[in-house]
Formats: structure tokens, sequence, C-alpha cells
């Protein structure tokens, strides 16, 4: 056990390494905040799709049919809950421990209630369950659609009104769509080699560039928070985020599936801290972003521990 713990501690700091590059990078002014948006929307719109594209093609077993998807289905169902129990716990304590505003329990609604669904769980997925990555991928679909619909709903009031073309034009989305049906059709052999090439290495650069990204961004809130302020709220992000969604996850795990690639997703998933992107969101419309940054970094860190906990942990009851 120590020995598989001492595995997933040494990929887990590796993957926060490469963030802390994106932070040196920010303080060394190697990495300028003019770029962020620039970048975010090219690691969103290109990169990513072209990951999401390129493994899927790769695996045969991915067809038009409705269970192909399924981890869609579960990873929409577990980022509601996990929003909605955030959001609902921020209400009802939140005024004994500092989250006293609309705006500041909305900011925790969306930051604890979201995992870190991508930057951090594919490289572990790679690295620990290489037959989860093609469902893993098919899951961050179906987060996707709940960011953009409950997750903009709690940070700003909007619902799937406003932000239904973001979701059905979602270069994510669309890449796991097309993949999908040229696999369903079998043409799949058809594709010229250079396409497969192109997007083979566009989308191994996507997560090294999310991470750095993502390190970059929580720099720039580093120092803002009054330490006074992170005790009362980690004394609620870390037993939601950390205890109780984590919980709710391997239940699901456990009762809605027999897939074990897909077990391995939800396992990955419930060991995982909160996701950076809230900070953005919070950001752009105009909510308490100190309360996300210390959500984020504070779950960030404990998560150093936590995670190799939680895989462990989760495989023994999975597995």
């Amino acid at each position: 056990m120590w020995e598989r713990w001492f595995d997933t501690a040494s990929a887990v700091v590796g993957v926060f390494l490469i963030m802390g590059v994106g932070g040196l990078a920010r303080y060394m002014r190697w990495f300028s905040k003019e770029v962020d948006r620039s970048l975010a929307s090219f690691t969103s719109y290109v990169l990513m799709p072209c990951l999401f594209f390129h493994r899927i093609i790769r695996d045969p077993s991915m067809s038009g049919k409705l269970d192909a998807w399924y981890p869609a289905v579960l990873g929409f169902l577990c980022t509601i809950i996990g929003i909605a129990t955030a959001w609902s716990m921020a209400r009802s304590f939140g005024h004994r421990l500092g989250l006293c505003s609309d705006s500041q329990q909305r900011t925790f609604g969306l930051t604890a209630g979201m995992h870190n669904y991508g930057y951090i769980a594919l490289p572990l997925a790679e690295i620990f369950y290489p037959a989860s990555v093609v469902p893993l991928m098919i899951h961050n679909v179906g987060v996707d659609l709940a960011l953009w619909s409950a997750g903009l709903y709690t940070i700003s009031g909007k619902g799937i009104k406003d932000s239904w073309k973001r979701i059905a034009f979602s270069p994510p989305l669309i890449a796991v769509v097309l993949a999908i049906l040229i696999n369903q059709f079998g043409l799949g052999g058809m594709l010229p080699s250079p396409i497969l090439h192109a997007t083979d290495k566009l989308g191994q650069c996507s997560v090294p560039m999310g991470l750095v990204l993502s390190g970059a961004i929580l720099y720039d809130y580093f120092g803002k928070s009054p330490v006074a302020k992170w005790r009362g709220i980690l004394a609620l992000a870390i037993p939601v985020r950390m205890i109780l969604l984590p919980c709710s996850i391997l239940a699901i795990a456990t009762w809605a599936t027999d897939s074990e690639p897909l077990k391995q997703v939800l396992l990955i998933q419930a060991a995982m801290p909160a996701a950076t992107f809230p900070i953005v969101m919070t950001r752009l419309y105009q909510q308490d972003v100190q309360t996300a940054w210390v959500v984020v970094v504070g779950t960030s860190l404990l998560s150093l521990l936590t995670i190799p906990m939680w895989m462990i942990f989760g495989a023994l009851w999975l597995f």
C-alpha cells in the first residue's frame, strides 16, 4: 500500500510542479496577464478538442450507441450534485464562517462544487488507468454541460437560456460527437494520416498548457486574501469538497455502473480538488474572487495528501 501511495503522490506532485512553472513564469513576467484569455480560448477551443478527437478515433470501442454517452450522463449528474450541495451548504452555514453575502455563497457553490475534472485528472488517468482515458473524456463533456448550465446559473443567475449556444457549439462537444460518428460508420481508417498526426501533437499540448495557465492565474491572487478569511472558508470547503462529495461520487460509482473503466473515471474524479476555471468565471461575472481563490488553493494544496488517500481507499472499495 505504501508503494502505491508513494507512486500516486509522486504523480500528483509532478502535476502540481507544472502548475508551479506557470506561477513562476508569471512572477518572472515571462507570462503576462494579457495572454490569459487568448491562451485559455486556444486551449479550450483547439488543443482539448484535438486531444478528445484523436483519443476517441483511436479507440474502436467507442460508437454512436447510447451507452457510449453514459459517462457524460454521470459526469453531468455528479457535477449537478456537487454544485447543489456546495451552494446549499454555503447558504445554510456560510453566515457563521464568513460567507455572508449572496456573492460569496454563489462563488463557494460553484468553486467547491466543481472538481478539477481535466487538467489534473487526465494525466493521472494516463498513468494509473489508461483504459479509462477515453471514458474520462466523454465524462468531461457532461461536466462541461453542467458547468455552463447549473454552474452559470449559480455564479450569475443566468440559466440554460443564456448559455445554450455555448453548450451546443462547444468545440470539445463537437469533437467528441464527430469522432464517435466517424467510428460508428467505420470511417476512422479513411482519415488522412496528417490529420491524425496534427490532432495527436496538438492534443499532447493541451494538458501542460492548461496546467501552466492555471498556475499563472492562481499566482495572480496570491497574498490578496487575509489569512483570517481562509479559516472560515476552508472550514466548510474541506468537508464539502474533500469528504462529502468524494463519498457521494464513490457511491454513484458503486451502484450506477458495472464498467471498470467508468468506475476508474469516477474514482479519479472523487479524489480531485476544486477546479481552477471557476476563478475565471467568478472574475467574469464580478463575484467574490477571493472566496474562489481560497477554495481552489486550499483544496489543491491539501489534495497533495488526499488524492493518494482517496485513490487507494476508493480502489479498495470499488475493485
